[in-house]
């Protein structure tokens, strides 16, 4: 398949799925997320025309969305077959590769953006991901599900179950969330490791929530960059 070429900061040496001349049209209409109010804070987030890493891009609809609505340039990783068909259909440039071998294919500060949506909870190589995420991009954002979340806490303490909800819809026996974490532990774990929050945002039902966030957020947006 036909390499992409977007900058030459940015040399995959994983060869990425072309969208050019597939004669396919996607059924998601334009502008579309999915309805995940994480894929808007994100968008608002991301700078016209910057060059973006999506991680774990699933259908690629948030990549669609940012070059429809921001310009930006960039690639998809993905893993699934289906989702890399999604990929295609949906016009966006992806690479089939496995993000738990890191991101080797690409240059140190290539892209101005890295984005892992909801799939840090699943990474096994939690600390590595997001060491590669900084060193391909200047800034990463990241968002997941918070395990604080109050009625997390009461079915874990009270009713003595691991917890399903919204955001964790998966049985203790199927979750492919391997490494859950709370607001509070993705802080502590960037203050120990010299990352600066540049922004946070946590909701609830698309919503935000200001107050007690730890308590009463199912979930949360960072962005951040390695301290200056």
């Amino acid at each position: 398949m036909s390499r992409v070429d977007l900058s030459p900061a940015i040399t995959p040496t994983a060869t990425p799925v072309s969208t050019a001349n597939t004669g396919i049209i996607s059924d998601a209409p334009p502008g579309a997320v999915s309805g995940r109010a994480d894929f808007e804070i994100i968008t608002a987030w991301v700078s016209q025309g910057a060059s973006v890493l999506d991680l774990g891009c699933g259908d690629g609809l948030l990549l669609r969305h940012l070059k429809q609505v921001r310009a930006v340039r960039g690639y998809g990783v993905e893993i699934s077959d289906e989702n890399i068909l999604a990929c295609v259909k949906n016009g966006v440039n992806v690479i089939q590769s496995n993000l738990e071998e890191g991101l080797a294919g690409f240059e140190d500060g290539a892209f101005d953006c890295v984005i892992l949506s909801q799939t840090l909870q699943a990474m096994r190589h939690t600390e590595e991901i997001v060491d590669e995420m900084l060193r391909v991009g200047r800034e990463a954002i990241v968002t997941f599900p918070n395990f604080g979340y109050w009625r997390h806490r009461w079915q874990i303490g009270v009713e003595g179950q691991m917890p399903v909800s919204k955001k964790l819809p998966y049985q203790w026996y199927d979750t492919p969330n391997i490494h859950l974490c709370t607001i509070v532990d993705f802080e502590v774990f960037c203050r120990q490791r010299g990352i600066e929050i540049l922004e946070r945002q946590v909701l609830h039902d698309g919503e935000e929530v200001r107050w007690m966030p730890n308590l009463l957020g199912s979930l949360a947006v960072f962005r951040f960059r390695r301290a200056k």
